[in-house]
């Protein structure tokens, strides 16, 4: 996995960002592989999807630049992916069968040399572009290097940092069309791509809409954005105001018998953002007019609604139910004291009132408790343990022992830092059940409340990282090491940008495991190590894990064929049907 700061510094904003806009890797429905509803069965109104109809998406964040090079997505995204195909893409399935890599434009999910530096994909035949014209891997070669630019920077940052040459590399419109060595295109229909390290789940980042081709002759630069050349079923006729309004209408020249997962059935597709949320469940709750073919990529349903849909059984029908591959913890910064006395963390994870937590997180509903750092997922490697056992109350008189041991027999007072941002993660709600708990076992929490923009520059700064405080992390693809590896791989430490390794955690052994889980291409082997690594990392006490989200989120009374897979948690407008 990624070792250089390039990736520590972007990732978890981005993947932050992507929870809200239903984007990024995620994790699907718990207690079965249907997406289930809260009635139990699967949501969307009932018949056989058919071709035809407009399909409205109604947003609370715009879907902001749209141009491949510039996306931070996952699996290529929710909206991204109906305009660029990619060498991989995600399994259109629900539940667990949704972690899979699948080809996409590639005939397969890669071939890799024997020591996975090397990767080699061949296009699939009858590929075309809105205009008729042949997609080749030149396309391809020439999409990734436009996203090295500064001018389109904004996307994921892993080929910088595992392409050979790719940390120096300043993208097409300064290199004078040399090109970029390590990414080899022998003819129109292969191309290889070549690493600096192994890198076992290279499939995975082939799903990234960088990964997307771009023909030369139509590159606008920062104005590409404006109309992009599909490669997927629909193309871009309307872009306002950034992404605030997006039309999409059928791309004549998308052939579905070179794509299995994408089923395309509206005509058309519009994307209306920036709207309230509570407007939006409100106009999916009362399904008027075109609002009756309408579905949400980004906002949830709240506490308050949740109780309006259980009183309803038709609107209980309609909701669907996913799980983002996600965690909200308590981080510790040992280097503060009395954090730096692994006794003091322990005694703070056993008083943890879980239950407190979760309520203040919107109730078992919209949160479940959590005592591992990975989600309770297999594609993850999750692995159970729980090295401090709290219940569902806390264990205060387990933590005054422990205090007593550290030293503190009449308690501490420490200050726990978080967010003012009605966001019930890492906000004044969660931190107030998190103080009310710790008092209970003798130590007394003082809130630090800090604007969200201020509170993030102080977690992210290693030199000025406060001793205690909320945070929350979402991986890019289902699997342990985007989420284990920026965390706790000590070569992530950055002394002079964003940091994520809040712990500044540095175990030789740890670094080296991460390196060599990343060598192997059997991701089911990968993930039991990953899920071993969490457990042995976890007896350290650098984190408390709180809780894992839950997305609940309501579709128009006519959408039909609504699919939540474990990668992306949340409907997947590629499958939707509105007739």
């Amino acid at each position: 996995m990624p070792s250089q700061s390039h990736i520590s510094r972007r990732v978890a904003a981005a993947a932050v960002s992507l929870v809200l806009a239903g984007g990024a890797a995620a994790c699907g429905p718990k207690g079965g592989s249907d997406g289930a509803g809260a009635t139990g069965g699967k949501p969307g109104a009932a018949g056989a999807p058919q071709k035809g109809g407009t399909l409205t998406v109604l947003n609370s964040e715009p879907q902001n630049d749209f141009d491949p090079a510039r996306l931070y997505t996952s699996g290529g995204g929710n909206i991204p992916s109906l305009v660029f195909r990619t060498l991989t893409t995600r399994n259109r399935e629900d539940g667990a069968a949704g972690t899979k890599v699948v080809p996409d434009l590639a005939t397969d999910t890669g071939r890799p040399n024997a020591d996975a530096t090397e990767w080699t994909y061949t296009l699939k035949d009858g590929l075309k572009y809105e205009d008729g014209s042949p997609i080749t891997t030149a396309d391809i070669k020439y999409g990734i290097e436009r996203s090295f630019a500064a001018e389109l920077s904004g996307g994921a940052p892993y080929l910088r940092d595992w392409l050979v040459g790719g940390e120096s590399y300043e993208g097409p419109y300064k290199d004078g069309g040399k090109g970029l060595d390590s990414i080899v295109v022998p003819d129109a229909k292969t191309i290889v791509f070549r690493l600096r390290k192994p890198e076992g789940e290279f499939p995975f980042v082939a799903t990234q809409t960088q990964f997307a081709p771009v023909p030369k002759a139509k590159d606008t630069g920062a104005t590409y954005e404006e109309h992009p050349v599909s490669s997927g079923p629909y193309k871009v006729v309307k872009n306002d105001n950034d992404g605030e309004h997006l039309s999409l209408e059928r791309n004549e020249h998308w052939d579905e018998k070179t794509d299995e997962e994408r089923k395309a059935y509206p005509d058309r597709i519009d994307v209306r953002s920036g709207l309230d949320s509570a407007v939006i469940n409100q106009r999916l709750t009362t399904s008027a007019g075109p609002d009756a073919a309408a579905v949400t990529t980004d906002t949830n349903l709240g506490p308050a609604e949740l109780a309006q849909v259980g009183d309803n059984k038709e609107l209980a029908g309609r909701v669907g139910t996913g799980h983002f591959g996600y965690v909200n913890y308590i981080a510790f910064n040992p280097k503060v004291a009395p954090f730096d006395n692994p006794k003091v963390r322990q005694a703070i994870s056993h008083a943890i009132n879980r239950t407190s937590v979760v309520n203040a997180a919107g109730g078992s509903a919209l949160a479940e408790p959590a005592t591992t750092f990975l989600p309770e997922r297999e594609a993850f490697g999750f692995t159970p343990y729980d090295h401090f056992p709290a219940g569902k109350t806390g264990d205060p008189a387990k933590a005054k022992e422990l205090l007593k041991e550290a030293g503190f027999p009449d308690g501490i007072t420490v200050t726990l830092t978080h967010s003012t941002a009605q966001n019930r993660q890492t906000s004044p709600e969660v931190a107030t059940a998190v103080q009310q708990a710790l008092a209970a076992a003798g130590i007394t929490v003082k809130l630090e409340g800090l604007e969200n923009n201020a509170f993030n520059e102080r977690r992210w700064d290693a030199a000025n990282t406060p001793g205690f405080f909320l945070s929350r992390w979402g991986a890019d693809w289902p699997s342990g090491g985007p989420f284990l590896a920026p965390i706790f791989d000590g070569r992530q430490i950055v002394t002079g940008g964003s940091n994520y390794n809040h712990a500044q955690l540095d175990d030789p052994a740890v670094n080296a495991e991460i390196d060599e889980i990343a060598k192997l291409t059997d991701l089911a082997a990968a993930g039991k190590r990953w899920g071993a690594l969490d457990k042995k990392i976890g007896e350290q006490a650098l984190t408390v894990p709180l809780f894992h989200p839950v997305y609940k989120r309501l579709v128009g009374k006519d959408v039909k064929n609504v699919v939540i897979s474990d990668w992306t948690g949340v409907l997947d407008v590629s499958q939707v049907a509105v007739k």
